[in-house]
């Protein structure tokens, strides 16, 4: 798409339940952006149902990926990318009708190197409320070393600085949201830019971890927990990520 300035970048593994409602809201808030131009890039990973034939329907353009680590998929979708401006979301995901339009203004503020955004789970429960804080508190120290609190979620920010911190890292089959927040933060003081996140706008995402594996899982389950936080076990991420549906 000759022209755009947003590359929307969806990755999908069999998310044929989801896909629709994540697509939708990408177009509403392309309205908000006119007459700036956005193209949607669902990267097809591993599916074996009807996300791709959904996608096509409502737009996007489809992108076949094969490996079973998110950095790649998203680095896939980011390569047959022609906007200036990436954004990363979820495929279980929708985002608010102004967020294209909010990173639009942030970024042309001249402020920003780029950032995330706060998510906010589709339904609540005293087991996911519990799990997010025992998630928070054991990657605390991670942030810590990593100059504190980072939004991810939903990225954005210039391809060409995408480009420039090499995108996301491979080598990792988890936390590869908050090694990409670190970097791309890194970048930002180089240039004395801001790593930021949207003040109005947020994404929705599905609880379909704890609808799958239960709202107390990762408190229970603890030993794997702490495996998937190293970012490198294949057998955890695989256990909770990639062999999932």
């Amino acid at each position: 798409m000759d022209g755009c300035m947003f590359s929307v970048i969806i990755p999908a593994h069999n998310e044929e339940k989801y896909i629709a409602k994540c697509l939708q809201s990408v177009r509403g808030a392309m309205h908000h952006i006119k007459p700036h131009r956005a193209e949607m890039i669902v990267v097809a990973n591993r599916c074996t149902d009807k996300t791709a034939e959904i996608a096509e329907r409502y737009g996007a353009r489809v992108v076949v990926n094969d490996d079973k680590c998110i950095a790649a998929v998203r680095n896939a979708g980011v390569r047959a990318a022609n906007g200036r401006i990436i954004v990363t979301i979820d495929a279980d995901s929708v985002m608010t009708r102004y967020a294209l339009a909010e990173i639009r203004s942030m970024l042309a503020s001249g402020r920003y190197i780029g950032g995330g955004t706060n998510p906010k789970f589709d339904r609540m429960s005293i087991g996911i409320a519990c799990s997010t804080v025992y998630v928070a508190v054991n990657l605390l120290p991670i942030m810590l070393r990593n100059g504190g609190y980072l939004s991810g979620a939903m990225f954005w920010l210039y391809k060409r600085d995408f480009e420039a911190i090499g995108g996301f890292d491979e080598s990792l089959v988890s936390l590869e949201d908050m090694d990409f927040a670190t970097r791309l933060k890194k970048l930002g003081e180089s240039r004395g830019l801001k790593y930021g996140t949207l003040k109005k706008s947020y994404i929705l995402t599905s609880s379909r971890k704890f609808d799958e594996f239960g709202d107390w899982y990762l408190i229970k389950n603890r030993a794997l927990t702490k495996r998937i936080f190293t970012g490198t076990d294949r057998a955890a991420a695989d256990q909770f990520y990639y062999d999932v549906r």
